[in-house]
């Protein structure tokens, strides 16, 4: 492996790092604020990328299915959590994972009655198709666009978090409900807007990807362990948490599939453990 190659791999797992992030702050951000372990978020990613597919075949214009799926999803995690997750926010979280992974299984079995079992692929924009050489490797345009959404976002998020009003009233609700309902905040609101933000988030990130893999009804399922595995590495409840877990994952993986391909995913799990065991709270999270 020379150091051209090197470079070249961990510019792939940036990029695989920025649709990691996608997901997985979504999937954190609703669990900081709401203490809700969401599997249901893994449907909602497919469904972004099962919606992109169909809206994007309908206009001939990926932007508009990009959007659509973020539409989507949006709509769907406020009927979600308006129907279903608020009658058990104070259960036990055994009942929260029961009924997140029901809802899997669910939306798993409507896409295969809505868009069949069989895999299907969303066309690469004409404007990021296409490879560029860097340090003498051909990188896919692709990659550069999808680590620039990454940026974005995050920047978006951690303005809106940590530099607005919202963002404040957010982060009070999170640590106390009740002093925050005491002082006028419409607390079953502010759970549903964040709700709907990480489910936003799922669809796009699912919309993002659709180009780059196949399009199939379980899909959620394979980013969704990697997602756990960020916010557990990273600190579950932390937006800092997912970034950093989302590019050491990212980049850890890209290099053990480029050094021993058959054991690649065997690297996240081995990660995941060594975190666990020194710090079992994550790096950025709260010991508990």
């Amino acid at each position: 492996m020379t150091i051209d190659m090197f470079i070249g791999q961990v510019v792939i797992g940036i990029s695989l790092a920025a649709n990691r992030f996608l997901v997985a702050s979504g999937l954190t951000i609703i669990f900081g604020l709401l203490r809700l372990i969401n599997f249901a978020h893994a449907s909602l990613y497919a469904l972004g990328a099962y919606f992109c597919f169909t809206v994007s075949g309908l206009t001939n214009d990926y932007w508009t299915g990009l959007a659509s799926g973020c539409v989507v999803t949006m709509l769907l995690g406020a009927a979600i959590e308006v129907g279903l997750l608020r009658r058990i926010y104070k259960s036990e979280h055994i009942l929260q994972l029961l009924l997140t992974f029901a809802l899997i299984l669910a939306f798993t079995d409507l896409t295969k009655l809505i868009w069949g079992p069989f895999p299907v692929t969303v066309r690469l924009p004409d404007v990021l198709s296409g490879v560029v050489s860097f340090s003498g490797n051909p990188i896919p345009v692709y990659c550069f666009f999808l680590i620039g959404m990454g940026l974005a976002v995050g920047v978006g998020l951690y303005l809106f978090m940590y530099r607005s009003k919202w963002g404040a009233v957010i982060r009070t609700a999170a640590y106390d409900r009740e002093m925050a309902s005491a002082l006028g905040v419409n607390v079953p609101r502010l759970f549903t807007a964040v709700f709907i933000l990480g489910a936003g988030l799922a669809g796009l990130g699912g919309g993002i990807a659709a180009p780059l893999t196949t399009i199939i009804p379980d899909m959620g399922m394979l980013i969704i362990i990697d997602s756990f595995a960020v916010i557990i590495i990273g600190g579950v409840g932390s937006l800092m948490g997912a970034a950093v877990g989302s590019l050491i994952i990212g980049i850890w993986g890209a290099i053990g599939l480029l050094i021993v391909p058959q054991f690649a995913m065997v690297f996240t799990f081995v990660l995941m453990g060594i975190i666990l065991l020194i710090r079992p709270w994550g790096i950025f999270g709260e010991k508990f």
